[in-house]
């Protein structure tokens, strides 16, 4: 694993409506508390560019992107992410939260798109230089649950988020196939948990990250796209 700087770096993965972002939130707000600098982010998103590649690839009416165009706009929006944001929160000491890391791309395109987790994990370590997080939070979500979750209210669903259940079905495998690769690095939580409980956990686990390898207290929280939502 490749990390750089003294700050700390958690990723939140998960099929879409499993509460990404809302957990992130609540994360961010208890370190704060503790007068701890946290950067939270999003992908695809993140950096300008970034932005402007998750409207294309994620909204419906730029007509069809094929798997292989898919995976590289992903990739080239975290390549930027990397480089321009979290590295340089990591050398400045920060907590930097993701809602969206690799293993969306390894999950949403390697899997779900059948292009193949390996050569989609290798391009996006190329595109990273090998960025990894100290912890991955993983919330499980049933397909037909998160479906349920995402049309509960009037927000029409993106690109992926459309897909069918069956290709949801496949992301949740592989994100789970993922976290029994390297238990060590990931926290799993089934999203069906009160989202109390689970902020609890969440920061337990945080909590026993930062008794190893503390991070100093310093400044309030920044957010740069923290909107949750959509894929990788």
């Amino acid at each position: 694993m490749s990390t750089q700087g003294s700050g700390l770096f958690i990723a939140f993965e998960g099929g879409d409506g499993a509460g990404k972002s809302t957990q992130a939130a609540r994360l961010a707000e208890a370190l704060e508390s503790r007068g701890l600098t946290v950067l939270r982010t999003r992908e695809p998103g993140g950096t300008a560019i970034g932005e402007k590649l998750r409207s294309l690839v994620l909204d419906h009416g730029h007509g069809h992107i094929d798997a292989h165009t898919e995976a590289l706009i992903f990739a080239a929006s975290r390549a930027a992410h990397a480089t321009q944001v979290i590295r340089p929160a990591l050398e400045r000491g920060e907590i930097v939260l993701t809602d969206r890391y690799i293993d969306s791309s390894v999950a949403y395109q390697g899997a779900g798109r059948n292009l193949g987790t390996d050569a989609v994990r290798s391009l996006n370590e190329w595109a990273t230089s090998g960025l990894q997080p100290h912890l991955t939070i993983l919330l499980d979500v049933d397909p037909a649950v998160g479906r349920q979750r995402r049309t509960a209210g009037d927000a029409a669903e993106d690109r992926l988020e459309s897909e069918a259940d069956e290709f949801h079905g496949r992301i949740r495998e592989a994100f789970l196939g993922l976290a029994r690769s390297r238990p060590d690095a990931y926290l799993v939580l089934p999203a069906r948990l009160p989202v109390g409980d689970l902020a609890a956990q969440i920061l337990e686990r945080v909590d026993a990250l930062l008794a190893v390898s503390p991070v100093a207290p310093a400044g309030a929280v920044s957010s740069l796209g923290a909107r949750g939502g959509g894929n990788p």
